[in-house]
């Protein structure tokens, strides 16, 4: 099958933006080239990278933002995707750099892209204990590690992002074993694997992507947790019976505050809610809507322009 690689030259503020838009075109792959996340983490002491080779980042300038559109869909697609890409530089203007915007395309056999893809992933180390890694790719774990293994094929989080990391730092640091975890907009289940992998005695996951549904199904099975997942094409639990110790849910600021009544129903009193997909500007507003409904920050974090949070729901007071 043949494919039409569209890539668009950006900024790194502008290259969450510009994948967002192309998800709504595309199921097939959306790659966001840039040199700055890979410097941050080889910066990073506590993060094993193995991403590029070495003389690639002397080459590297704009950001590139790549989707893999059906050769026989992209003559119709593409024009549509230049005429959003237009009115996000005037929307945006003032707020965000979008770069020049400037587009390329060329055509490449599916079987070559992934092969291309494949070659520059290697397992991904987060906190002191979650290992990433491609399917493909053999990785013998140290005894205290558990190692979450995703399809090839999807790009619904897998790790190297800072808000799923976050997510799955805060993870290490509050899931106790034998947790039930639940996970709003689980993207590749990434977040509900790891949690089970961690302890949890079982973990709940859901989403709006039908794709995003079944991906997070299969690497439930590559990771032979099924038995211990549950997934389900929802945008938050249809049973509001199903409650945890532990929700998380990485998705962005807008959708969190707008759930802000919602999420943390299914959430056991005591129990600890871990948002992430959190930009600067939006920070304060998550925080308040958060707190307003009764819970307790407990941790803010933060990598590179995304912050994460970790809230507390607080016991009800005991009667005297």
């Amino acid at each position: 099958m043949k494919f039409i690689e569209l890539t668009v030259h950006t900024t790194t503020e502008g290259s969450e933006l510009i994948s967002d838009l192309f998800w709504d075109y595309t199921n097939y792959g959306v790659t966001i080239c840039d040199v700055n996340d890979i410097l941050a983490l080889q910066n990073d002491k506590r993060t094993f990278w193995d991403y590029m080779e070495d003389d690639l980042a002397a080459q590297a300038s704009d950001v590139l933002v790549k989707c893999y559109l059906p050769e026989d869909i992209a003559a119709e697609t593409i024009p549509s995707i230049r005429a959003e890409l237009e009115a996000l530089r005037e929307r945006s203007a003032g707020f965000v750099r979008l770069g020049t915007l400037e587009t390329a395309s060329r055509t490449i056999e599916g079987d070559d892209w992934i092969d291309v893809w494949k070659k520059h992933f290697r397992p991904l180390h987060i906190g002191g204990r979650v290992v990433v890694c491609p399917e493909w790719i053999p990785y013998e774990p140290a005894p205290a590690e558990v190692v979450v293994r995703l399809d090839s094929n999807m790009a619904f989080g897998t790790g190297e992002h800072e808000t799923t990391s976050m997510c799955l730092e805060l993870l290490q640091e509050y899931l106790h074993p034998g947790d039930t975890a639940i996970d709003v907009g689980c993207g590749s289940g990434i977040l509900g694997i790891a949690a089970v992998k961690l302890g949890a005695q079982f973990a709940y996951l859901t989403d709006i992507d039908y794709v995003a549904v079944r991906s997070a199904e299969h690497n439930a099975a590559l990771n032979g947790v099924s038995s211990r997942v549950r997934i389900a094409l929802s945008d938050l639990l249809e049973n509001a019976n199903v409650r945890g110790e532990i929700l998380t849910a990485n998705i962005t600021a807008d959708i969190l505050c707008r759930l802000a009544q919602s999420i943390p129903q299914n959430l056991k009193e005591g129990g600890t809610l871990i948002l992430s997909g959190i930009i600067a500007s939006k920070l304060a507003q998550v925080i308040d809507a958060y707190e307003k409904i009764g819970l307790r920050l407990l941790q803010t974090k933060q990598q590179g322009e995304w912050f994460a949070l970790a809230f507390c729901k607080k016991q009800p007071a005991s009667d005297v």
